[in-house]
């Protein structure tokens, strides 16, 4: 890993995005004390060239405390945490088989924040799961209007033959899992716009991707590529490097900043 990090940060790498079904499982099968977290620091230490370190799909029961003092303490890790959680009613955890409670994940919620300041939380949640009712989808609402998550992805439950829920009772039907995902998505995106609205005035990072004369587009560290949304910036600035800016701007899901004049 520390040499596939080496030779990209060789080739111009500033970001580098760990992705893996569970990225806390990492080390386990090995006896020599690797870890996420002991990754991450040598990463962090060994491969300075590398801006940018972001991790993708952790399981949530899987965080430790070792790995978010490491988020909280090494600058190159982006303050940034996805961790699919798939529902908040209990009925519905237990239906899907995930370890947690909704009163698990709310300590969670609070452990991860009070460790890490300023974090970015990204989940995703699945609505139409057999069984679920509108108290389910109701609890799901309001625990997305309680928790602020900066970025939500909600899916339709899809029945797949041989799979166990598939033969459950009280199948939801499909039209129902749209409106579902409709509502439960118009909520998160209320909640996304006060989230990126808070940014307005805040000096940012951004690697920009895309240049055209004074108009560059670009991401910050709790802007993940293809998934999250993207700053658009007036200023000067190369595609591949990483600038500072000011947020000016927010739409949705998406910011508007500047690059100051002189900003190198």
């Amino acid at each position: 890993m520390l040499e596939e990090a080496a030779a990209l940060a060789a080739d111009g790498a500033l970001e580098l995005n760990l992705v893996a079904q569970d990225l806390t499982a990492y080390g386990r099968d090995r006896r020599d004390g690797a870890s996420l977290a002991v990754l991450l620091r040598a990463l962090a230490v060994r491969v300075p060239a590398v801006r940018w370190l972001r991790l993708l799909y952790a399981y949530p029961a899987s965080v430790t405390d070792e790995l978010l003092e490491v988020m909280a303490t090494e600058p190159p890790v982006c303050q940034y945490l996805d961790m699919p959680l798939q529902h908040i009613s209990d009925r519905m955890l237990r239906a899907m088989r995930r370890e947690r409670s909704g009163a698990a994940i709310r300590r969670l919620l609070a452990r991860v924040r009070a460790a890490v300041p300023g974090v970015a939380l990204r989940s995703a949640f699945i609505v139409g799961f057999p069984g679920e009712t509108e108290d389910d989808v109701r609890a799901l609402c309001d625990f997305l209007e309680e928790a602020e998550f900066e970025r939500v992805g909600v899916f339709t439950y899809s029945r797949e033959e041989g799979t166990a829920a598939a033969t459950l009772p009280d199948q939801v039907a499909e039209a129902v899992k749209r409106e579902r995902r409709a509502r439960v998505m118009a909520v998160q995106a209320g909640v996304a716009a006060r989230r990126a609205a808070a940014q307005v005035g805040l000096g940012v990072e951004v690697l920009v991707e895309e240049a055209r004369g004074r108009t560059l587009v670009g991401r910050t560290r709790t802007q993940a590529p293809e998934i999250d949304g993207v700053i658009r910036l007036v200023g000067e600035a190369a595609p591949g490097t990483i600038v500072r800016a000011v947020v000016t701007g927010a739409d949705t899901y998406d910011l508007r900043g500047e690059v100051p004049e002189d900003c190198d």
